[in-house]
């Protein structure tokens, strides 16, 4: 039996604990169920219990969060499951580097930034490259962090306009079944990318650059043809595009311009036989210069803890399925 242990932190002030606690111990909550120990409020202290490698990361990432609220940043649950899931991957000496800077301002003003290693990396990648590709898991922030360094480039001038688009393959369903006019099938197959440009620049504005002729947002197949120049264009849920469609909107890519591809290959919607142009476009451009690969899994789904835990469970499920029809296979040889 592993041996438990008891450990204290201790807040400096009202404001540190009130922030880091969150409202009826949220965030605390949070760490114990990250960390796998068991958080008690006394006062103005925190008596940490568990096994004592766990002990010793719950502390650091008390300690972390107390240095966001002496750096005047609000912490949230997305800071904290960040924190937690840096500590168990033995990076959180890196933390706080996330906040020496912001990527962008939301519409309320508040700083955008990456929230874990792998974020970091993509927006690196996004930065130095002409064609990035994020590859991974849901809730790791792909969509939101390529929108947001669309509408930075939009707004230094280092773009003329944003084009995202997405196949309209979903779940089985067809777009022409579905009841109104183009807009109105269109826009539930968009709405992750409508929200991300409504938290950062608002609905109004949004509406706007659309009527300009700035922003477009529209199904994959809209890309044909075409050759996009002074564009900062995302290619969405990439993973439900055939090899044809991947080649395509690539090779859309124009002077002045960069492109974002992102996609899940656990989430592939495509018709039985149909293989993801996603995953031939890895092994195809693998070795090209100024294409950049970025790959997410579950320690950086920056959503509730239990959507990283599920995406775990889905990936070795899907690791013990794989292991069992190699295995069925040489049976058969």
């Amino acid at each position: 039996m592993t041996k438990q242990s008891e450990k204290i932190f201790t807040f400096q002030n009202v404001e540190q604990q009130t922030v880091v606690t969150g409202a009826q111990d949220q965030l605390l909550i949070l760490i114990e169920e990250g960390l796998s120990v068991e958080l008690h409020v006394r006062g103005s202290q925190v008596a940490i219990n568990g096994e004592e490698n766990a002990i010793s990361k719950a502390y650091a990432v008390l300690n972390v969060l107390c240095q966001l609220v002496k750096k005047q940043v609000s912490v949230g649950p997305a800071d904290v499951v960040s924190a937690t899931t840096m500590a168990k991957k033995g990076t959180l000496d890196y933390f706080l580097d996330f906040y020496q800077g912001s990527i962008i301002k939301d519409k309320k003003g508040r700083s955008v930034r990456v929230k874990n290693y792998g974020q970091r990396q993509y927006i690196s990648a996004i930065k130095h490259n002409d064609l990035t590709f994020g590859i991974g898991a849901a809730g790791t922030g792909k969509t939101f962090l390529a929108v947001v360094m669309a509408v930075s480039a939009l707004k230094k001038g280092d773009v003329e306009r944003i084009i995202i688009a997405r196949p309209a393959v979903e779940a089985g369903e067809s777009l022409g079944f579905l009841p109104g006019d183009l807009k109105e099938k269109v826009d539930p197959y968009m709405r992750p990318i409508y929200d991300a440009m409504n938290t950062l620049i608002g609905s109004d504005h949004v509406e706007r650059l659309i009527e300009r002729g700035v922003l477009e947002i529209a199904p994959l197949a809209y890309m044909r043809g075409r050759t996009l120049d002074d564009a900062f264009i995302i290619v969405d849920e990439a993973q439900n595009t055939t090899n044809a469609q991947m080649k395509m909107v690539l090779t859309r890519l124009g002077f002045q311009s960069k492109m974002v591809v992102n996609g899940d290959p656990s989430q592939i919607d495509l018709p039985k036989g149909v293989k993801s142009g996603l995953l031939a476009a890895q092994k195809i451009l693998k070795d090209l210069n100024r294409v950049g690969f970025v790959h997410f899994d579950s320690q950086d789904v920056v959503r509730h803890p239990v959507v990283g835990q599920i995406v775990s469970a889905y990936e070795e499920a899907d690791e013990k399925i794989q292991a069992l029809k190699k295995a069925r296979e040489e049976g058969h040889a």
